[in-house]
């Protein structure tokens, strides 16, 4: 089990914004689940937002109107009799706080006002929904989290972040229709937030590094350079420093090793597409001298599967197979996170260095 002060540090390290000033004191908080504390990030985030106002935006507005304004809609004047009653069905944009993200944050507050949180969290959120009276509830079901962010609502990016992990993370439908909040998250929520925590760390605290996203892509080193139908290769984390580079990828699961006629191991697909990974990237490297391509799959530990620590040497690329153990201090997990930059990159994180 992840201690919730631990996954609070991954969403520290996830969402930048949770090192600034203003929310500091959440750290110091004691939380009884994960909707605790997401509810205390999004209401210490949405308190900030409301000191400078809920962000506008213009609306499309349908309405029979006695005075025109906007376009008018001679169609559906005419069929809803509207100029027998001297109006006219008018089409314009209202700038109003009743926008979509809005809308999300405000659905999102009231499926926490139903969770298992403290009273005292529970009266913080009934007072910020006092600011929401003009805006729409909508199914959180049917919500397109295709969003786009600009320097207008960037500061709403870590608020909508937070609703799309008590939506998609925390939200349980029961056989009878009705929903309810898990305790903590599901897993495939916890093997993005465990991805992104691990490359926004390497981001944060070695700046000297080379540190590729999530998701970048490789391609497949063909001799003739035909590639129609090969699948896109898609690394999870790519460190290099000079001529070491090292591939992470990511695995949170709830059972690490497999069983298979008496032997454990692991997951056959797992290795076949680190080394793919480490091959290609040597390729790629082709022409730079003593580069030194190593590959990782740093599975979460669990306490079935317990702790490994394997290397293995494969056509002369190491090839290691790891736990990074979430569930003692904090501190233990940036020092685990520590020795693999060390050892496989020779870089080390200067005494006082830490952000």
């Amino acid at each position: 089990m992840i201690p919730i002060h631990n996954i609070y540090y991954m969403l520290a390290y996830a969402f930048r914004v949770l090192n600034k000033k203003g929310y500091r004191g959440i750290e110091t908080e004691e939380f009884q689940n994960v909707a605790e504390l997401c509810t205390a990030i999004l209401t210490k985030g949405l308190s900030r937002q409301l000191k400078r106002g809920l962000g506008k935006e213009y609306i499309c507005e349908t309405e029979a109107l006695s005075s025109p304004r906007g376009k008018i809609d001679v169609t559906a004047s005419i069929k809803d009799l509207n100029m027998v009653k001297t109006q006219l069905v008018c089409i314009y944009d209202e700038f109003s706080v009743n926008s979509y993200m809005n809308s999300i944050i405000k659905s999102t507050l009231e499926l926490l006002l139903k969770s298992k949180i403290s009273p005292s969290r529970k009266k913080e959120i009934k007072k910020q929904l006092v600011f929401f009276g003009e805006v729409d509830t909508i199914d959180v079901h049917t919500i397109n989290w295709s969003l786009r962010f600009n320097r207008n609502n960037q500061d709403y990016k870590m608020l909508i972040s937070v609703c799309h992990l008590v939506i998609k993370g925390l939200l349980q439908t029961n056989p009878d229709g009705s929903a309810k909040l898990r305790d903590f998250l599901d897993d495939q929520q916890m093997h993005h937030l465990y991805e992104k925590f691990i490359l926004e760390y390497y981001n944060t605290e070695y700046r000297y590094l080379k540190v590729k996203a999530a998701a970048s892509m490789m391609d497949w080193q063909v001799d003739d350079g035909f590639r129609d139908l090969l699948p896109k290769m898609k690394t999870d984390i790519t460190l290099t420093c000079g001529e070491r580079t090292l591939i992470i990828d990511a695995k949170y699961y709830e059972r690490n090793l497999r069983e298979q006629f008496g032997k454990v191991s692991i997951p056959t697909g797992n290795l076949y597409q680190i080394f793919t990974y480490v091959k290609t990237k040597e390729n790629e490297l082709v022409e730079v001298p003593h580069k030194k391509v190593a590959g990782m799959l740093l599975y979460a530990q669990t306490e079935e599967d317990g702790e490994f620590n394997n290397e293995y040497q494969m056509m002369e690329n190491p090839i290691c197979v790891r736990t990074l153990d979430l569930s003692g201090n904090f501190q233990k997990i940036r020092d685990q996170l520590d020795e693999i930059a060390e050892h496989y990159l020779g870089v080390k994180l200067a005494l006082g260095a830490r952000v």
